[in-house]
């Protein structure tokens, strides 16, 4: 009895790791590498209807080519030429590329943002106390720069510009600020900005929400836990919804972008505007595709989820070499691609111990309606 017991369990066991064995496999499938980078970082992702995939790259990294690329037959070529990926002049060269976003037009805007100390999230650089910001739109067509937004009214000391989504219908640009914890308002025809959501319980992180891999908490040889303030953003296609939220917070918000616009409305009036979309985890990057899902990428459990018009939250993929999936765009052939940052793994967080794995990857997943 006690051997038909013991060799019941065995099965059991057995079957139960190849049934997990063969949803691990089927789940990783999924994933397809669009570009592998060796040493080289990528942060921001997007592509245009037509399926051209540009990827750039922080300048914070320790290994760094060029600022901006399109991937050519799975290689980064500058772009739209090696002059601006070239050092020289802050006002025709990129500094440090955080952000890229193609528009419903096609054309491609570049957030070039070098943080203040104080606007940093990942902790104060005494040698950088004024950043430098500039918002580039390009159009792809035509390889060529169409126009530089300067954000000469900004706090330079304080902001940490971070993700930026363009809305065509108001004519206006909406940039995620952790170092002042807003919603930055950009006027595309006037080039000035205005906050908005200010220190907000919407905009600012959760001191008790901590980033954990492994049983093991984010925090830097001080002790200090990684923590940013709102970070990753995302327009409906309708351009009626901005959707947002700091990393080190579990819900998701959006407000109606006519709020937004409305110069009257004082940030106290804005916050009642705000709708809780509900609990979806530590995230990190966003992104709306057309049928009003909202895609989230989250680097503590290796995974894509997005939220359904519905409100239900899905996975779409999940795989072990998801790591620190960042930013992300949708190509007209109905892939979603990501770069995958690998922050969590820099020595910084992991007490002097460099635990990259090389090299860094941009993937893609098929979309299910495809």
């Amino acid at each position: 009895m006690r051997t038909r017991l013991i060799l019941s369990f065995l099965f059991c066991h057995i079957f139960f790791l190849t049934m997990l064995a063969q949803v691990n496999n089927t789940t990783a499938s999924k994933l397809e590498v669009a570009a592998a980078l060796g040493p080289y970082r990528p942060i921001g992702v997007s592509v245009t209807s037509n399926n051209r995939l540009f990827v750039s790259f922080p300048k914070q990294a320790k290994n760094y080519q060029y600022a901006l690329t399109e991937i050519i037959n799975g290689k980064p070529v500058p772009y739209p030429n090696e002059e601006w990926n070239l050092k020289g002049k802050e006002n025709s060269h990129f500094v440090n590329v955080q952000d890229i976003f193609v528009d419903t037009e096609d054309n491609l805007w570049v957030l070039d943002s070098k943080p203040s100390s104080a606007g940093s999230i990942f902790g104060k650089d005494e040698k950088s106390t004024q950043g430098q910001f500039k918002l580039l739109k390009i159009d792809t067509k035509k390889n060529k720069i169409e126009h530089i937004y300067r954000f000469d009214d900004l706090d330079k000391t304080k902001s940490g510009l971070n993700d930026m989504r363009i809305d065509h219908k108001r004519n206006l640009a909406y940039l995620s600020d952790p170092g002042q914890a807003a919603i930055i308002i950009l006027d595309l025809k006037t080039g000035q900005t205005r906050k908005a959501l200010t220190g907000s319980r919407f905009t600012l992180a959760d001191p008790d929400v901590i980033l954990s891999y492994n049983g093991i908490e984010m925090r830097n040889e001080n002790g200090k836990p990684f923590s940013s303030n709102v970070n990753s953003i995302a327009l409906s296609h309708d351009f009626k919804y901005l959707y947002f939220k700091p990393i080190n917070q579990t819900h998701l918000y959006c407000i109606a972008t006519e709020f937004l616009a409305n110069k009257r409305l004082t940030d106290q009036e804005l916050e009642a505007k705000v709708k809780d979309k509900g609990e979806v985890g530590i995230t990190h990057g966003l992104l709306a595709d057309i049928d009003g899902n909202i895609y989230l990428t989250s680097s503590i459990d290796y995974s894509i989820k997005y939220l359904n018009p519905d409100g239900n939250v899905n996975t779409l993929v999940r795989d072990s070499r998801i790591l620190w999936p960042d930013s992300m765009g949708i190509s007209g052939d109905g892939y979603l691609y990501f770069s995958c940052a690998q922050l969590f793994k820099d020595h910084q967080w992991n007490k002097g111990v460099d635990k990259v794995e090389l090299p860094y990857y941009v993937f893609k997943v098929k979309l299910p309606k495809f």
